[in-house]
């Protein structure tokens, strides 16, 4: 059923068409269909629901919230509120790059196969290899930070509730149980999933709201406005201020992460040239608004900083609401942080397994024969959900003999991702006015967001690399450049030793495109 044609085809009408030429208007199938692919997954999602996927997994109930311990030892009040600004805006730049690229080219496939149409013909396939590979990490990691999250929460919750002692051994438990429910969702609740996802959006902006409200108007006393925006704290153990200040983004850039969703859902939605880069976007600037306003409720909400981070718990957020707003309401509060970060793992892993499903289709990840099929009764790539659950579970389990692996998980998931989301963007400056442009576009502005977009990319990706904590042990070791590396390793490895022969070629294209279809072909029934 699948039967994908050569991405470096001729019917590619992006290398002669000048920048300021939109596509022609087609349906989403005829789109699809000069990109290389025949429709197979099921075309439901509406404009709205491709924007709530992107929202939710952005979901600042869940990066804010799960980083908050981190930036109140990294820079405290000061970096996190800054911070947010200052990162907010550079991720919208990034964003927008992304945006008018996807617009170009909606497709499930997303930022890889975009760097296979904008590169040079002849590099064209070990760009969309590489770029490839960065978004599987990513997107697997960013899947493991979410749910580990939630697993961190929920012990809390159950701590508080039923004095649940909370050990490395217990929340990587919860964690499983928590990707064996996304897993499950993603198999048998496709539509329950579409449905939640935009319930999503409401639950995270009511939950804002009335999370934000109760900190503001229940509380005796309140931090002051100095305190909020200027309390610098540095509990690393590094001396330099500007090198703390500098780590202490990586809640706020961790946070923006997961929003090439709408990209990876364009096969599913429609009017997707518009509502997949739309979707981009709108979910960046809607979330930083919202992250601004939930980090100043808690912050202003403090009434022991000290007290926040030697919680029994171990979850800052939570201490916050209990001495707060008291035990019941504190309680009832954590319940709503904890639905939005379910919510938040939920969508991760249907985003993450449309990214599998579309890179082993072509034919790129160990097994792809297993990973590309499609359920005749969901239309949905069951095994690439299973195999999205378990990479974020081997992400997580190194929780048990390491005390900083959770900062070491989002750093993975901030490199991979912007690593991939930057190579399509890098390409489309090379590509200059050849460019073919999508219905959404930046004009005249796309150069000069665009190079802001790589600077800003190339500073994350080696500031999150380095030590997080002084001094470095192996229990306090950042292990996120081994993943990438080890990542990067198999994936050169790989690629010499024999996927640059094949890999989107268009003789293997149409050898893989007949054992797609039979693979995806519908049981025959007997008479």
């Amino acid at each position: 059923m699948t039967t994908p044609s050569p991405p470096s085809g001729a019917s590619d009408a992006s290398v002669a068409a000048p920048a300021t030429a939109a596509a022609p208007a087609v349906s989403d199938e005829e789109r699809l269909a000069q990109l290389g692919y025949t429709q197979v997954l099921a075309r439901r999602m509406s404009a709205f629901s491709n924007y709530a996927v992107s929202f939710t997994i952005i979901s600042v109930l869940s990066g804010c919230m799960t980083l908050y311990l981190f930036g109140m030892n990294t820079g405290g009040p000061a970096v996190m509120m800054w911070g947010w600004a200052a990162v907010g805006l550079m991720t919208l730049f990034v964003g927008l790059a992304m945006a008018e690229i996807c617009s170009a080219y909606p497709t499930s496939a997303g930022l890889y196969f975009w760097s296979h149409r904008l590169a040079p013909p002849r590099t064209a396939a070990a760009w969309a290899w590489f770029t490839g590979w960065f978004n599987v990490l990513g997107q697997v990691a960013v899947t493991a930070g979410i749910d580990f999250g939630a697993a961190s929460f929920l012990g809390a919750y159950l701590n508080l509730q039923f004095d649940f002692e909370v050990t490395p051994g217990r929340t990587v438990l919860l964690f499983a149980g928590i990707l064996a429910l996304h897993g499950l969702l993603n198999t048998f609740g496709v539509r329950i999933v579409g449905l939640l996802n935009s319930v999503s959006v409401w639950w995270h902006v009511v939950g804002v709201v009335v999370i934000v409200g109760a900190l503001t108007f229940a509380p005796d006393s309140h931090q002051s406005a100095s305190f909020v925006f200027t309390e610098f704290v540095n509990n690393t153990g590094w001396g330099s201020s500007l090198y703390v200040v500098l780590l202490g983004l990586l809640m706020a850039q961790y946070t923006f992460t997961g929003y090439d969703a709408s990209a990876h859902m364009t096969e599913e939605t429609h009017d997707a040239s518009t509502a997949g880069p739309k979707g981009i976007v709108q979910s960046i600037w809607t979330s930083w608004i919202a992250g601004f306003v939930l980090l100043l409720g808690f912050t202003f909400a403090i009434q022991s900083y000290d007290g926040a981070l030697e919680s029994a718990t171990g979850v800052p957020p939570a201490q916050i609401l209990l001495d707060a707003l008291g035990a019941t309401a504190g309680k009832l509060l954590l319940l709503v942080i904890i639905g939005a970060q379910l919510f938040c793992g939920m969508a991760s892993v249907t985003a993450n397994s449309r990214m599998i499903y579309a890179f082993s289709r072509d034919g790129a990840l160990p097994f792809s024969h297993v990973w590309h099929t499609v359920s005749p009764r969901t239309r949905t790539p069951v095994a690439a959900v299973w195999l999205a659950a378990l990479g974020a579970l081997v992400l997580g389990l190194p929780y048990l003999i390491n005390v900083t692996a959770y900062a070491a998980v989002t750093s993975i998931a901030v490199i991979g991702l912007y690593i991939a989301y930057v190579i399509p963007t890098l390409l489309r400056l090379r590509k200059g006015d050849s460019f073919e442009r999508g219905p959404w576009h930046l004009g005249r502005w796309s150069g000069l967001i665009g190079v802001i977009a790589v600077a800003w990319v190339v500073v994350i990706t080696i500031l999150f690399m380095l030590p997080q904590v002084s001094p470095v042990t192996w229990e306090t070791f950042n292990y996120a450049p081994i993943a990438v590396l080890v990542v990067l390793g198999f994936a050169a490895a790989w690629w010499y030793a024999s996927a640059r022969h094949w890999f989107l070629n268009p003789d293997h294209e149409k050898t893989h495109a007949r054992e797609a279809a039979r693979a995806n072909a519908p049981e025959p029934v007997d008479p």
